[in-house]
């Protein structure tokens, strides 16, 4: 198979290069041979059918792959000319360049909003004043969309908020270590759709400061907030996703170059 990259992708100084990637769970190959740029400052979409990789690939990003035992990688991935994957790079240095926004939401449940926002700066050792507490709360919070509705509330529990309000909260904690990528685990997939409304103007804002990847299976989705998407797929139950296609999203949804492409996004199947 040819390479699905699109030729206008050039090495960038702040772009994610993946190159010839493979992705293990103990034996079981989950994906083969994915090649892909991830451009800064705009927002890919991952798209294809439960099982094709995509949730998988997305963590090998930031390396919460290989926290799984028995997981390994080949391949290479560099991010502003760096081997992510190197001897001597450290994968907590990674994941607070490239952090994560899960399925679901997952706010520490003892913790308040302010604790939550500030929980991922605190794991990695950092000491704040009470300004700097303050400061960072506000703007993350505001980043995420939220402050206006929390500010007075700061020291409630996190789990006092909507399913949608928690999900900002996460991404509030995520932009805290002040990353330069998002990933996005179909962070809308548990929302109504006044939440996922939100969530989904908020990914178009955060692209003016980070470089967002988001898995989707809502096609609507992904062609409202994204710039390119990149279609897996699989050939056959048991075997490894495979990129298929990747490019301007508006290109992909009206005159996609596979049939395989064409053939999911219409809904014939996947």
């Amino acid at each position: 198979m040819s390479d699905p990259e699109d030729p206008a992708a050039t090495p960038g100084d702040r772009h994610l290069q993946v190159r010839d990637l493979n992705a293990w769970f103990g034996t079981f190959q989950a994906i083969a041979e994915v090649s892909l740029s991830l451009h800064s400052h705009q927002i890919t979409a991952l798209i294809g059918p439960s099982g094709c990789g995509k949730s998988t690939f997305l963590r090998t990003l930031n390396r919460i792959h290989e926290a799984t035992p028995g997981a390994r990688v080949s391949g290479t991935i560099t991010y502003a000319g760096q081997d992510l994957y190197a001897a001597g790079v450290s994968a907590t240095a990674v994941r607070r360049r490239i952090g994560m926004v899960f399925q679901r939401p997952n706010p520490f449940p003892t913790l308040s909003i302010r604790d939550n926002t500030l929980a991922g700066l605190r794991l990695t050792g950092h000491r704040l004043s009470k300004t700097a507490r303050e400061e960072i709360t506000q703007r993350c919070l505001l980043g995420a969309g939220l402050w206006e509705e929390v500010k007075d509330r700061l020291d409630k529990p996190a789990v006092s908020l909507s399913g949608g309000q928690q999900q900002r909260l996460c991404i509030a904690r995520a932009i805290a270590v002040d990353p330069e990528v998002l990933l996005m685990d179909e962070p809308c997939s548990a929302l109504d759709p006044i939440s996922t409304l939100r969530i989904e103007e908020l990914m178009v804002s955060l692209k003016a400061n980070y470089t967002v990847v988001v898995v989707t299976h809502n096609m609507q989705q992904a062609a409202r907030v994204s710039d390119r998407t990149a279609f897996f797929t699989i050939a056959a139950a048991g075997q490894p996703g495979r990129l298929i296609e990747v490019g301007d999203t508006s290109t992909m949804f009206t005159t996609p170059s596979d049939p395989r492409t064409e053939a999911y996004i219409t809904g014939r199947f996947g």
